[in-house]
């Protein structure tokens, strides 16, 4: 799966602030940066004028332009642990029309939806005025959500009442993100806009630019100051490839909080019952259609190959070893946040075929055997889910005699969401296995059990090779 990473800035980021900071220095020929290094650069660039010697581009006018009249309208959104008001996080935000409503993003205040007896927010603005944060509504399955505040702003970011309204976007074109990276100050970054990615079941925008940790919430906008999006995540294994919150999605939610007669009164239901429209959402998507099927050794074994599930192969083949892998795995690229200890609303498949050549029947069973066991997780010190609970059962399935284990853990604080975990083992040759897992995380029990019937029951022998058996010794077929 690639390296997702959403730019909440906390205590686990301080500990790579000496790069980051060195990443931020990089990117200030587009950037408003901090007073003491702009006046330490102009200095540089006047001696160099003087001298001949050729000097940095200027900062684009239009990031200038654009800064100067948003800034009055930024934030930065803290929350700080109740118990001695020290800082836990920090992230960005930005004011409604000239209302006190602020958007930001859900993963930025989390803590205060999940956790209110234990967290609160304040806000700080770019005169450093400070003030209370009252969380109003939240949109897990978009990362966004908007608080009140105890004051106004002046009006720069419009959110029109309709998202036809909102202005539209062509490939290529100039956006710039706001907020305050790394909790360093107030900024603002240019990149491209280059599409809509599909590859969720949410939209989101491919933003070709710098984003950092703690700008998450703030806006990202176009030349004119139409907002275009909200910064909420980046690669980690890339150059510059950033994500946006369509900012249709803003829209929506603004509408439903001006129509809202009451604020929640438990936002950790509100959550959940998010959460449990998504999984319906995404179990009916990944079952619309039978499972393909791929040929792996003798097997045929179920995958999804979709929008939203990309499938990849690996194999470990060579002489030298004692035993053979050729692995499948399809995985969905992208997952819910719901707090800094659970990500859900995933599915991944993996199929590993196992031979040896080399190792004799008692020692090719006892590595299965420690494979086996190895996947299964017995802890119990996760805050967020229960111990897995198991059953095992030896099943027969079109041909493949099969030892099955489907384990279940139990959501703490969302009580009808549960994580599945199904692995199998086939059982009719001894020196050739087909291992195969399941992993539906955050799904109610129901939907779970939906989702193991069609896994398992996917597995099956190829009809081509039903009739043969392989000699791994000799690598020969024989004919039955």
């Amino acid at each position: 799966m690639h390296q997702l990473s959403i730019h909440m800035m906390s205590e686990k980021y301080s500990q790579t602030l000496t790069w980051c900071a060195c990443l931020l220095l990089s990117i200030v020929a587009s950037s408003v940066a901090l007073p003491s290094f702009a006046q330490k650069q102009s200095e540089q660039d006047s001696a160099r004028q003087t001298t001949g010697e050729s000097v940095l581009p200027q900062p684009s006018s239009a990031a200038q332009k654009l800064y100067s009249v948003a800034k009055n309208d930024l934030l930065q959104i803290r929350v700080l642990v109740k118990n001695g008001r020290t800082q836990s996080s920090v992230g960005s935000g930005f004011f409604v029309d000239d209302s006190d409503l602020v958007v930001t993003n859900y993963h930025v205040v989390s803590q205060i939806a999940l956790e209110p007896e234990v967290y609160i927010g304040e806000f700080v603005d770019t005169n450093d005025q400070r003030g209370t944060v009252e969380l109003l509504a939240v949109d897990v399955l978009h990362d966004l959500a908007v608080v009140r505040v105890s004051r106004k702003g002046k009006g720069f970011f419009k959110i029109p009442s309709n998202a036809n309204q909102l202005a539209p976007l062509s490939q290529g074109q100039y956006l710039y993100s706001l907020g305050n990276p790394l909790d360093l100050g107030f900024a603002i970054s240019e990149g491209a806009y280059n599409g809509v990615i599909g590859r969720s079941f949410y939209d989101q925008f491919m933003f070709t630019g710098p984003i950092n940790a703690g700008m998450s919430g703030g806006p990202n906008v176009n030349s004119a100051g139409a907002l275009a999006g909200v910064n909420v995540a980046k690669r980690t294994d890339g150059e510059l490839v950033s994500f946006l919150v369509p900012a249709r999605y803003v829209v929506d939610l603004i509408n439903r909080v001006k129509t809202q007669k009451q604020v929640p009164s438990s936002f950790s239901q509100e959550v959940g019952r998010q959460l449990l429209t998504h999984q319906n959402f995404m179990i009916d998507k990944l079952l619309e259609n039978n499972l393909s099927s791929k040929l792996l050794g003798r097997y045929l074994v179920p995958v999804r190959e979709s929008d939203q599930m990309r499938c990849w192969g690996s194999s470990n083949t060579k002489e030298e070893t004692a035993y053979s892998e050729d692995k499948m795995n399809c995985a969905m690229e992208s997952s819910l946040f719901v707090s800094g200890k659970l990500q859900t609303g995933l599915v991944a498949m993996t199929h590993t075929l196992l031979q040896s050549k080399k190792l004799d029947a008692l020692r090719f069973s006892r590595l299965i055997s420690e494979r086996f066991k190895n996947q299964i997780y017995a802890s119990t010190r996760q805050a967020s889910v229960t111990a897995p609970a198991c059953i095992e059962d030896f099943i027969k399935n079109e041909g493949v005699s099969m030892r099955a284990v489907v384990c279940t853990r139990a959501y703490r604080k969302f009580p009808e969401l549960y994580d599945f975990i199904v692995i199998s083992s086939s059982l009719d040759q001894s020196k050739e296995v087909l291992q195969s897992r399941l992993d539906v995380r955050g799904v109610s029990y129901q939907n779970g059990l939906r989702a193991t019937r069609v896994f398992l029951k996917g597995i099956s022998m190829s009809p081509i090779t039903a009739g043969i058996a392989v000699d791994v010794n000799t690598s020969k077929g024989e004919a039955k």
